[in-house]
């Protein structure tokens, strides 16, 4: 391809799949309380599990491909999502499709925001492999759009490991489904000093049951689990770090409870309940993201 037929064909990708960049709202807003963000084209490995299951957990394709060509655009063919970025117009060959239609095709195009060095400079990503997380453009053979700006990532084997994991466990028979907060919870003393049950009931996605019981048993450490159903959890552990149901419940239940949600019988109840969801969010841990 001539430099004059690129850049023509990356000015009209570039109004085609506009629009897409930045729009991924629905990923980008559950990486909004990061708590130590890092540019989003740092290296690899200050992606963690949280960083890759938010791009995972929306995308269409997720596929490891070997940079081509990249062009920059100007600024008025699209701007970057955020300052120290550019957006790059990009063409690459598919090397293994993770998941997603396996019609996607050999040859790809999109846009990206990648970082920009301390002199300005794009970083030199020609013959490189990266992750990408995308969808189809309809009736656009070729072109993918990123489920978010920085959704092309530096390709690690380490990296594509995780990948793969999350990517079993969403579309595994028992796959969580995502959680947006809590709705109510209640503690409930037993008959002996030292019993009792707290539960909380989840607010999801898709309106389904969810709820985590927290246990008191006379003599022995409180302990939790995790239900999916209408059946109250009676026995469980905290789920392992870096698995789709830790990110699950980590990566989105409230640091504080909303008004009037606690619906114990008293003060003391309440209490009881507010501590226990306390235990709940200690045992899970920070949800840590370093995209920004």
């Amino acid at each position: 391809m001539t430099m004059m037929r690129m850049g023509k064909a990356r000015t009209a990708l570039a109004g085609a799949l506009l629009l897409g960049l930045g729009l991924s709202a629905t990923a980008e807003s559950r990486a909004a309380e990061s708590p130590q963000p890092a540019p989003a084209t740092g290296g690899p490995a200050l992606l963690t599990y949280a960083d890759y299951a938010d791009l995972a957990d929306h995308a269409q394709l997720v596929l490891r491909a070997k940079v081509r060509k990249v062009a920059v655009l100007k600024p008025e063919q699209g701007a970057a999502s955020r300052p120290g970025m550019a957006r790059v117009y990009v063409e690459a060959v598919t090397e293994n499709l993770l998941t997603g239609p396996a019609a996607v095709g050999e040859a790809l195009r999109y846009l990206a925001d990648v970082k920009l060095d301390a002199k300005g400079k794009p970083p030199k990503l020609a013959k490189q492999s990266v992750l990408l997380f995308a969808s189809h453009v309809k009736d656009r053979p070729g072109e993918i759009r990123l489920v978010a700006p920085d959704a092309q990532v530096p390709w690690t084997a380490t990296g594509e490991e995780t990948v793969r994991q999350i990517l079993r466990e969403l579309y595994g028979p028992d796959a969580p489904r995502r959680v947006t907060g809590v709705q109510e919870l209640i503690h409930v003393p037993g008959t002996l000093v030292g019993e009792g049950e707290t539960q909380v009931f989840l607010r999801t996605e898709d309106g389904e049951p969810a709820s985590l019981t927290v246990l008191h048993h006379n003599g022995a450490p409180s302990h939790w689990g995790i239900s999916w159903s209408e059946i109250v959890a009676t026995t469980g552990q905290p789920p392992k770090r870096d698995t789709l149901v830790w990110y699950r419940l980590a990566c989105f239940l409230p640091r504080a409870l909303p008004p009037g949600a606690n619906l114990s019988a008293t003060d003391a109840d309440k209490a009881a309940a507010v501590g226990d969801y306390a235990k709940v969010l200690s045992d899970l841990g920070p949800c840590q993201r370093n995209r920004k």
